[in-house]
């Protein structure tokens, strides 16, 4: 049996089995807050089961002599996934499961995971055991740049831009310390460190180089944000006072054998892997006020030795995506729940290594949210210069249904 059939199953088998049980006290919730809330009736476990998806159709033209041409068009489930937590025997100790289903969601099966689809998207139990401590063990995004961390399921625009797919760390199997405390009369800051695997997520083969460290560190002069806003796209609280996120990330992937530090394709030479130390650094921000949000991001990727070789010092035509990126957004949500919103995106990778130009990307965007970020349409158009010369309009539609 496949995976993808034992978690269908698996989600059947509750629903199933609530109404003969009396182990546990069923819940309703309402929209948006998960399909299915138990507890136990001894306090003991919790356990809540959401599902969402998100139906995107793209448009994009090239630019020719003649103008724009050659229409492109697609139609897919770009997201589908389910979501399962809560705690376990203590709330201090919690748990989160979340699946993906669709083709973007488990694309990217090879050797290393056993030529099999990559269901698993997160797996982690984090356990508060002291204070204000918290150790996190499992499959789980790094504590990398903000909008890699903020859900897809709460972006501003249709999805994520050019300096996350160039620069992300996104997720691995590791370890986490997570801990906070408040400095003066308001200031909170947040320290979050990641010892990892290094080669991204549902890698089976074992480690296949060193270890990924991670390290970030999150100052918010004014206190908290309204329901942890600091990571959910648009200012949907309104909030009422200025509140401020400052952020900066320093990770180094030692032995790397990707050209994305634990992302991108295999660096293969004639004798196996080609190995380096591969260093990526964020600084990132978040500012919100009265429907108003801006977000910045810069990145930057460095090597020890980029270029990947074989055994007698050729190239192998591999190489690690060394750089920069610079990404700035804002929006403003009016009362009526439309929101309108910009993106300018700037990537510049080494050129003498990469053989790439310069990318850039400037994006308009309008949402609706029907039920905040649970029920919404989101569309943009978005105009790319591409690192082949080529300029690009693309259009995008999209409709998020999260339950």
């Amino acid at each position: 049996m496949n995976f993808k059939k034992l978690a269908l199953y698996g989600f059947f088998f509750i629903f199933l089995c609530v109404p003969f049980s009396y182990s546990q006290e069923l819940q309703t919730s309402t929209f948006g807050n998960g399909l299915l809330n138990l507890i136990g009736k001894d306090s003991t476990w919790s356990a809540k089961v959401g599902a969402r998806m998100q139906l995107l159709s793209i448009s994009s033209w090239s630019k020719d002599d003649e103008g724009y041409g050659n229409p492109e068009q697609n139609f897919l489930v770009r997201r589908a996934r389910l979501k399962f937590d809560g705690f376990v025997h203590s709330p201090k100790l919690q748990y989160k499961i979340e699946i993906g289903l669709s083709n973007r969601d488990v694309s990217g099966g090879s050797q290393f995971t056993r030529n099999t689809p990559r269901y698993i998207l997160d797996a982690v139990v984090k356990w508060n055991f002291y204070q204000n401590f918290v150790l996190w063990f499992g499959q789980t995004k790094l504590p990398g740049n903000i909008e890699r961390v903020i859900s897809s399921a709460n972006l501003q625009q249709v999805d994520r831009s050019l300096l996350n797919s160039r620069f992300n760390i996104d997720r691995d199997m590791g370890f986490q310390l997570r801990h906070h405390f408040i400095l003066g009369k308001k200031m909170l800051v947040r320290e979050k460190f990641a010892f990892s695997q290094g080669e991204g997520r549902n890698i089976t083969e074992g480690n296949l180089g060193g270890h990924q460290y991670t390290t970030r560190l999150e100052l918010l002069p004014f206190g908290k944000f309204a329901s942890k806003g600091d990571y959910v796209g648009a200012d949907l609280q309104r909030e009422k006072t200025v509140k401020l996120m400052l952020g900066a990330t320093y990770d180094i992937n030692k032995d790397a054998v990707k050209t994305r530090s634990n992302m991108g394709s295999y660096m293969f030479n004639d004798v196996g892997l080609y190995q380096t130390d591969i260093s990526t650094a964020f600084v990132d921000f978040m500012l919100k006020y009265n429907g108003f949000s801006f977000m910045g991001e810069y990145a930057n990727r460095d090597a020890d030795s980029p270029i990947a070789l074989n055994s007698d010092g050729t190239e192998t035509g591999d190489v690690v995506q060394v750089g920069n990126g610079l990404n700035l957004q804002t929006g403003y949500l009016f009362k009526n729940n439309w929101e309108v919103s910009g993106r300018f995106t700037n990537i510049h990778l080494n050129e003498a290594i990469t053989g790439k130009e310069r990318e850039q990307q400037y994006t308009l965007g309008v949402s609706k949210y029907m039920v905040g970020h649970k029920l919404k349409v989101q569309t943009d158009l978005s105009y790319l210069t591409l690192n082949n010369g080529v300029d690009e309009l693309m259009w995008r539609l999209q409709m998020e249904v999260h339950l």
